[in-house]
């Protein structure tokens, strides 16, 4: 093994167990367990296929040098084996930089109504009505969470799960590693429906995405440390929907972190809901904890735990989409409204592995 890849060692050894693990039967009999390691298992598959695929190419390159001592016809092909090499090798590099270990995770994401009344909660219903046609064209599945709808059909707050049909094979087609760069306050810039007089009006609208927690194990909840209440679901203007109180309200005492879940019938059911977003909430705080206790380690550049900050404007009169992180600039609003959102994430993506790339070189 070269010196410079020492380090893979350990991690084919680490595939190799979790590929044993993963064949036993108990594994799969717990979902979220299985989940954890088919994650990891995609992960780590990346660096063993890269790294053979280095270990192929310069075993060819060594083959092709001792041979072209001899016979001309093996030398003219020296330049093609030494550009396989390098290229492999260059790929091995990149596969080798840490990448973020929640990237094969699934999101829930949250769109919440900033400044700007009715106008922000519209312009919520169609940030939501973005990311689920852009987990369509994935082939993603979504499950909206809950949801406070506004008087004039928009959303004060939506909560949606989205997920990957089984583990991904590469954790960069997760759903955590396209949605993570939305976090953040996206501006609008159009004329209002409530607006008489034609005036272009700015305003905003809040999204949060979360990692979502697999195993339940992972993120360890007190029932000591839950406050529970139950009250009745309520929609537009606060008008009753129901008459029991099916509606629940989880605060996590330590952390203060709420969350309220009234979209099911069943109180069941919404408290399971319920849980399923305080975990990971509770994880994200984990999460940005670490992170600022090791910054200079943080996993993405481009991604920020601010969620005060503008990522985006969406320009209705002219069309026009913008990333303020990236730089990224088009004229095609309705279609990226429609779903078509691949190029502004890929602008983040590609800003991202730059960033880590070149901590990784400055590391060295």
């Amino acid at each position: 093994m070269s010196e410079d890849f020492d380090g893979v060692a350990p991690l084919i050894a680490e595939h190799e167990e979790i590929e044993r693990a993963m064949a036993d039967p108990a594994v799969h009999a717990d979902p979220g367990r299985a989940r954890t390691l088919g994650r990891r298992y995609a992960e780590l598959g990346r660096v063993v296929a890269a790294y053979r695929a280095w270990e192929a190419a310069t075993g060819d390159l060594a083959a092709g040098r001792e041979l072209a001592q001899g016979d001309d016809a093996f030398a003219e092909e020296l330049p093609a084996l030494e550009a396989s090499a390098a290229a492999a090798e260059e790929h091995l590099r990149r596969v080798l930089v840490p990448a973020d270990p929640d990237d094969a995770r699934d999101v829930i994401l949250e769109v919440k109504a900033g400044e700007g009344g009715e106008e922000s909660a519209l312009f919520a219903g169609d940030l939501l009505r973005m990311y689920l046609r852009y987990a369509e064209r994935q082939g993603w599945t979504t499950q909206v969470l809950s949801a406070t709808e506004s008087d004039l059909g928009g959303y004060k707050d939506v909560s949606v799960a989205v997920k990957t049909r089984g583990v991904p094979t590469d954790p960069a087609d997760g759903v955590w590693a396209h949605l993570k760069y939305e976090g953040g306050v996206h501006r609008v810039q159009r004329v209002p429906v409530t607006e008489s007089q034609g005036r272009i009006h700015t305003s905003a609208a809040g999204v949060l995405v979360l990692p979502e927690v697999d195993d339940p194990g992972e993120v360890e909840i007190d029932a000591g440390d839950l406050r529970i209440d139950v009250y009745r679901s309520s929609g537009p203007g606060g008008q009753s929907v129901n008459t029991t109180d099916s509606a629940v309200r989880i605060t996590h005492l330590p952390t203060g972190i709420t969350v309220s879940m009234q979209n099911e019938k069943s109180q069941l059911q919404n408290r399971e809901q319920a849980m399923r977003v305080l975990r990971a909430r509770l994880l994200a705080a984990r999460q940005e904890e670490a992170a600022a206790v090791a910054s200079e380690q943080r996993r993405s550049q481009v991604r920020t735990v601010d969620r005060s900050e503008r990522i985006r404007t969406y320009n209705y009169p002219e069309n026009r989409i913008a990333d303020h992180r990236t730089g990224y600039k088009a004229y095609n609003l309705d279609h990226v409204l429609d779903g078509d959102l691949g190029p502004v994430i890929a602008s983040a993506v590609e800003m991202d592995e730059a960033a880590r790339l070149a901590a990784a070189a400055g590391g060295q």
